[in-house]
């Protein structure tokens, strides 16, 4: 089977690295290929009546790649870029992420091709509820559990939340994560990917003789992941010296005050212009020298044509796929140290986990056991692929793909093929 409706960059990148760790695990042919495509990909048409009094009509999607370990789990993204194939390749790594942590999930994605900055908030209300009205037969507490993603926040899981359970007759906590805790939310959710990225990086640091005390960073990307994963690095006495955002970036060799940085972001809406800084472009920021780089914004950018200019000694990817495989393979040459992105960023799924849990037990845990759990599970799946990867002789990336492709594998083998 071959689907010109897949087509995109992330997805030949994805299936790529798939196609290789297949021949490393030397995977059944009629597996891998089943693995190759999603179970099921649903595209919808999304109506919506605009502030103006005109329909307009918004392409939106879910896929879900596997389902053999359990209901699937993805994040929900609002971009004017969304295309099938990124859906499919995102819903694809979150398999792997999954089964690499050892979450009881298969991997789904969904997104609304859409400027989420172009709508009025209840133009983003009328769009998030109608998605979720013609998705509705592919989600559920025990069948897919949404999650906010580029473009989405508390807010709209919330309206996700509210609107299937209308349906239902009933509240239902569970057919979402990411939601605010006023309605079933959990403690730690909003830092939780931030977070995991400090805990994969503390490990990496130990590793290789480090510490995180004094290592110079730089984040691309001051959102919701980024900022967090600033803010504590910064906390940990980290030099954070540069960040960027959408609309540009700022330096300063000496270090960034990120707790003033937060509230001139509050203030003015970006980075951009913060005292004492130098402006910096997005693409310049990844060039800047450094000892950790975290790449937190979107996709592809590390590439072969910039790759061999990136001076950091670590690269912590808490954006989904923001490093090419070409981009890789001189980084690797180069001896810098990928923690890839379905492990540095796997903290937002490993507490949407712990939400969608205590959302089914209607039992509610504290921040610090969250954090402590948290910890707990992003340490026990670092260790894995680092021992994987000495053991193979390869970088973290393929140990983190190998881990991940090798347990949704040997579900579909256990499970056998119906009928």
């Amino acid at each position: 089977m071959d689907n010109p409706e897949f087509d995109s960059h992330l997805f030949r990148t994805t299936r790529a690295q798939l196609d290789q760790v297949a021949i490393r695990l030397g995977l059944e042919s009629d597996i891998h290929e089943r693995l190759r495509y999603p179970r099921r990909a649903l595209v919808v048409s999304v109506p919506i009546l605009m502030d103006s009094g005109k329909t307009e009509v918004f392409q939106g999607y879910r896929v879900h790649h596997s389902t053999v370990l359990g209901p699937t789990k993805g994040g929900l993204r609002y971009a004017d870029d969304v295309n099938l194939g990124e859906v499919t390749a995102l819903a694809m790594l979150m398999s792997w992420k999954c089964a690499l942590i050892g979450l009881p999930y298969g991997g789904a994605k969904g997104g609304v091709r859409v400027n989420p900055r172009s709508l009025s908030r209840r133009e983003l209300e009328h769009l998030t509820r109608r998605y979720t009205t013609e998705i509705m037969l592919l989600i559920g507490p025990d069948l897919d559990i949404p999650a906010p993603d580029l473009g989405t926040d508390e807010q709209t899981m919330a309206w996700m939340m509210d609107t299937y359970s209308m349906t239902q007759g009933k509240s239902v906590p569970g057919v979402v994560t990411g939601k605010p805790l006023i309605v079933g939310g959990s403690a730690g959710r909003r830092e939780a990917t931030g977070r995991g990225i400090v805990y994969a990086l503390y490990q990496a640091t130990r590793r290789l003789g480090q510490s995180l005390q004094g290592l110079t960073v730089v984040v691309q990307g001051f959102g919701n992941v980024g900022s967090v994963a600033a803010r504590l690095l910064w906390r940990e006495g980290c030099v954070v010296i540069g960040v960027s955002d959408v609309q540009g970036g700022i330096w300063n060799p000496h270090g960034l005050d990120i707790r003033q940085l937060e509230a001139h972001v509050a203030e003015s809406g970006s980075v951009t212009g913060f005292p004492g800084t130098e402006p910096v472009s997005n693409a310049e920021l990844i060039e800047r020298p450094c000892d950790v780089l975290v790449p937190a914004a979107v996709g592809s950018q590390i590439r072969e044509d910039n790759a061999d200019r990136v001076r950091a000694t670590i690269v912590a990817e808490g954006a989904n796929g923001p490093t090419t495989p070409q981009a890789d393979a001189i980084l690797r040459d180069r001896g810098v140290t990928v923690i890839p992105d379905i492990l540095a960023n796997a903290g937002g799924v490993i507490v949407s986990y712990f939400e969608w849990v205590q959302g089914l037990q209607y039992y509610f845990w504290r921040e610090s056991e969250i954090t402590s759990r948290l910890q707990e599970v992003m340490t026990r799946a670092f260790n894995r692929v680092w021992a994987l990867g000495a053991k193979e002789g390869t970088d973290l990336r393929t140990a983190a793909l190998m881990e991940g492709v090798r347990r949704v594998a040997e579900g579909y083998r256990v499970r056998g093929l119906y009928p």
